[in-house]
């Protein structure tokens, strides 16, 4: 199936897009192209948000504003080149700790489940992006950034569920 319909069964069955994912056998190379669109899309997500402050909205008055290149460049580092290390290893504790709770699922299920969380949940970073930029600060961002909080969590406890479930 195309990715974005998965992406779409995902809100609704996350177990079961997460087994046919796993069926279709360990392909390393699936997951980190998951992982680093993801990335890509998170970071795409901040561009309204960096926008908003290089135009110096949400300073305090005298503040230096940044230079909307220097942002976007540390942006593009942190998501596509140290966000990726570091949830390789979120992946692996998780799987750890799965392991020690009785988990049967491999190294590669978890991975496949955080990674695929994570670009399942990307459309609404992207929302929660457009708020930030658009609306600053405020209730209308904490909602929208609350709401991906709680269904990232959902969607990736029940994908490691079924990654762990498996043997």
């Amino acid at each position: 199936m195309p990715v974005t319909t998965d992406i779409v069964r995902t809100w609704r069955r996350p177990r079961a897009v997460m087994r046919d994912l796993l069926d279709q056998g360990r392909r390393e190379d699936r997951a980190i192209a998951y992982l680093m669109i993801a990335c890509f899309l998170i970071f795409v997500a901040q561009w309204p948000r960096l926008s908003r402050l290089a135009a110096g909205f949400d300073l305090p008055p005298g503040a230096d504003v940044p230079a909307l290149d220097r942002l976007m460049a540390y942006e593009f580092m942190a998501w596509l080149m140290i966000w990726p290390l570091f949830l390789y290893v979120f992946a692996a504790l998780t799987h750890v700790i799965a392991r020690v709770l009785g988990g049967q699922g491999d190294w590669y299920g978890a991975r496949l489940a955080l990674f695929w969380t994570m670009l399942a949940t990307t459309p609404l970073l992207l929302l929660y992006g457009l708020t930030a930029g658009f609306m600053g600060p405020g209730v209308e961002t904490r909602l929208v950034g609350g709401i991906w909080v709680a269904s990232f969590l959902i969607i990736w406890v029940q994908c490691l569920r079924e990654a762990e479930s498996k043997a």
